[in-house]
Formats: C-alpha cells, structure tokens, sequence
C-alpha cells in the first residue's frame, strides 16, 4: 500500500431488528444478489445468514439474523438464540425497524439487549416510501429518546434508497485490517443451503395461516451433470393437512412451488435444473429438539 492510498476496512456487521422489516432485502440489496430468501410473513429467516460485500478499501461481512421477537416454541426459541449469538464477535450492528410498524411503548427484547452491548449501534428507519417526510422527523425523534444510535438512517431497501449512506456509515466506525474472505466470496453458505431456502421462500409466498411455519425443507441430491444439475428436495409438514395444503388439489400447489423454485435456482446456478419435490409429515418437528439438531438448528 502506497502512503497516498487509503488502508482497508474490515468488521463483522450484525443485522437485527424484529420480524419482517426488511433486513433480508436488505442484505440482498448490497450484494447485488439473492443470498437471503424474503417473504412478505413475519420470521422468515430462521438461520444466521453471511453476506460479503467489497469495495476497493474494505469488506464488511453482514450477518443476517432471525427477526428477534417473544419466542413461544423450541423453534423460536432456537432462532432467537442464533440472532443473540450474531452479537458476540461483531464490529458494529445495525438495527433496522420498520415505519409502517407501531412506534414502541416500551423497551422490547430487542432493545434491553441493545442497551447491554458496548457496540456502535446504527439505527435504519425502513420503508420510507410508506410515510410522508413529514412523518419522518417525529419518527426520528422518538427512537433518538429510545436509544443513543451511532447514527440513524431513513432508507428502502427495496427500492435502494439510502442503502449506501449505510456503507458510509460503517466506513467510519469498521476498524482498519486485512480482509477476511477472498474478495470472489459473496456468502458462506453452501448452494445446497440456498436452494433449500428458495423453495422455502415459495412456500411462504403460496400458502397461508400456519403452514409455512410448519414446513422446512431437505436436499436429498445435488448432483451437478455437464448442462444439468438434478436436485431431489422433501419438504417436511407437522400435520396430514399440512401436506395436502401443499401438494393442493391434483398437485397444483407443488407444481407451482416447484416451478417457482426452479426459475431462481436456476438463476442462482446459470445452469438448467432438474427439480424434483416430494411431501413428508415429520409430526410436531419443529418442537422436538432432535429434529430442529438435524436441520442445523
């Protein structure tokens, strides 16, 4: 490195917020593609997900984590832990909510561990372009009484609106040193893992009530041919209704799911897939302990 030319930055940044206000798409947004599956239900992502991001002077490893909430079942229960464990060993977090929810009357889960950390703390105000910016600053208001935040920033994930005030941010506080992954590494979970997300996303986005919450997905292949990757997934229920919810009537449901996956694994692979689904009732899974272990919980 030459005396004129800036060092490097470098950190571990942890994304958290509760359920559903958009920290997925944001993650996305950043990396410039899909890592993250994003539904428009609340607690989607149940596994801590990294993504990389490098500029010509840093590299900032984002995790994103469940949505923190009251955990109710061994599953919750399980996700909360990932997202409170992402704390330990980060440089920076940044805490993401979202306008369209109710301003808070009392410290949440979320906050009473903010307030324990010794971390800088950046505060993201999501969907701005749900409210008039008239509705901002009173926003802004509350939560600088909440909690003193690094900084705090009104963005949209979605449609990429201020999502680069949040490098900038982190540039100031991210401590010099060398990057921690190669630069061509974009996350450190496996396509395998992806895949099963995607066609987890597909559920979210086609069934209703308690049903997505009840389903998690199992690659039982991934085998990469020369113009062809043929993958075999089951798809895991709690209950019989459960599956026929999702094989639907002549198996229009799992067709749809299916095909849907498909479009984006195949995206994600730059090949053509194969994919083939099947339906299996594991009763009450996601409230043995045995059954969350096995799914890497």
């Amino acid at each position: 490195m030459t005396p004129s030319e800036p060092a490097t930055k470098t950190g571990i940044v942890a994304l958290v917020g509760p359920p559903n206000v958009g920290k997925s798409t944001l993650l996305n947004t950043l990396l410039g593609q899909k890592v993250s599956i994003v539904s428009n239900k609340p607690q989607t992502t149940r596994n801590r997900i990294m993504g990389i991001i490098n500029g010509d002077h840093y590299q900032m490893v984002f995790l994103d984590t469940p949505g923190i909430h009251e955990a109710d079942s061994p599953l919750n229960v399980e996700m909360v832990k990932i997202a409170m464990g992402s704390l330990a060993d980060v440089q920076a977090i940044v805490f993401m909510i979202d306008v369209t929810h109710r301003l808070p009357e009392k410290l949440t889960a979320v906050q009473k561990v903010l307030k324990k950390t010794d971390k800088p703390i950046i505060l993201l105000i999501n969907k701005i372009d749900k409210i008039s910016k008239e509705a901002l600053l009173p926003l802004l208001q509350t939560y600088e009484k909440i909690f003193p935040f690094t900084a705090m920033l009104p963005i949209s994930a979605k449609k990429s609106d201020g999502c680069d005030l949040v490098i900038d941010e982190l540039l100031k506080i991210l401590p010099e040193g060398e990057r921690i992954f190669p630069e061509d590494i974009p996350t450190d979970v496996s396509e395998r893992f992806i895949v099963s997300e995607i066609i987890r996303e597909k559920i979210f986005n086609q069934t209703h009530q308690e049903v997505p919450y009840s389903t998690a997905v199992v690659i039982d292949m991934f085998t990469e041919q020369p113009k062809q990757v043929i993958i075999h997934a089951t798809i895991m229920v709690e209950r019989g209704t459960q599956k026929g919810i999702i094989i639907g009537k002549q198996g229009t449901m799992l067709t749809r799911i299916g095909r849907q996956a498909r479009l984006d694994i195949e995206e994600l692979l730059g090949t053509k897939v194969v994919l083939k689904l099947w339906v299996k009732v594991v009763k009450d899974w996601s409230h043995k302990m045995t059954s969350l272990r096995d799914l890497g919980f």
